[in-house]
């Protein structure tokens, strides 16, 4: 069964200029369930997590601030947000989520986030939208718990996994392939175990072809035990932010080719959903449904 992390949570208005991204969070489940792609059996919604599962990733200093409201005005304005309790138990939920979807994979094979893919939050700092980094949470946990040795993170949003890179760089553990745009934010870019830096205006054949070329030769040479995939839809020709040239089919293609993939591998997958930024709304919406829609192809072939 597809288990779907969801809270109402996570449409938590935001002042003018940041309520659009969000209006995502409450339509695609609504899509899902009027298309009938899911029904409410296919979603959890998450709790607050164990604070010890956030600081086993995220410094104690930085975790207290944020619980406190307490980061600095430059802190707060490198997040991209104004801070307030509302949002940091956003923050937190949302990485529970993904905890819990981790252990859903494990069981059926794939586990979603309606949210998540916050790549941008480092080890002591958050930035560009991103308080907590949802899946370098979960990865951790899932190591901590004894419940994989081995993990990979497949980035293929359009912006650069930074903060994902920053936190697992001394950990041989986990392995961090991130694809993005060259071009792109963040301009002074982390170093992943594998980056792919795609020039302005890459179209759906250069795209997939590089993937296609990478991710099972990745997978055979790594070997995880679990693998999270950010999924973002950036990469679309529409996205105002994402400087690529891909089309609505190719994003499903490429979330096509990742799920296939890690189901010939029998490797379970942990998707989370990053960003999109295309101006119509029903863009966004049918670009992160194609997923959901791919994946329950997948489960019910099973």
């Amino acid at each position: 069964m597809l288990k779907i992390a969801y809270h109402p949570i996570y449409k938590h208005p935001l002042p003018e200029g940041h309520r659009f991204p969000m209006l995502k969070y409450e339509l695609l489940p609504e899509q899902l369930r009027y298309e009938g792609t899911c029904t409410e059996e296919n979603f959890f919604q998450p709790t607050l997590p164990n604070i010890k599962h956030v600081i086993a990733v995220h410094t104690s200093t930085y975790v207290d601030a944020l619980l406190s409201l307490s980061l600095s005005p430059k802190a707060i304005r490198k997040t991209g947000f104004p801070l307030s309790e509302t949002l940091v138990q956003r923050e937190l939920i949302i990485a529970q989520g993904t905890i819990q979807a981790a252990e859903y994979a494990l069981q059926y094979g794939i586990a979603m986030n309606i949210a998540g893919g916050t790549h941008h939050a480092f080890t002591g700092h958050g930035e560009a939208f991103c308080l907590l980094n949802d899946q370098a949470i979960a990865a951790r946990y899932l190591q901590t718990q004894g419940l994989a040795k081995k993990i990979m993170i497949v980035d293929l949003d359009v912006h650069q996994g930074n903060g994902t890179a920053e936190i697992f760089q001394n950990d041989s553990a986990v392995f961090t392939f991130s694809m993005h745009g060259a071009g792109n934010y963040p301009f002074t870019k982390e170093h992943s175990d594998l980056d792919i830096a795609l020039p302005n205006d890459t179209t759906d054949d250069t795209y997939l072809q590089l993937l296609k070329e990478r991710l099972p030769e990745l997978i055979t040479t790594v070997q995880p035990d679990v693998i999270f995939y950010l999924s973002g839809v950036d990469i679309l020709a529409t996205d105002k932010l994402g400087k690529l040239a891909c089309t609505l089919s190719g994003c499903a293609e490429r979330d096509r080719f990742v799920l296939q993939t890690c189901k010939q591998f029998k490797t379970p997958v942990v998707c989370s959903m990053g960003g999109g930024y295309s101006p119509d709304i029903k863009t966004i919406i049918e670009a992160h449904a194609n997923i959901y829609r791919i994946a329950q192809d997948i489960l019910d072939a099973l």
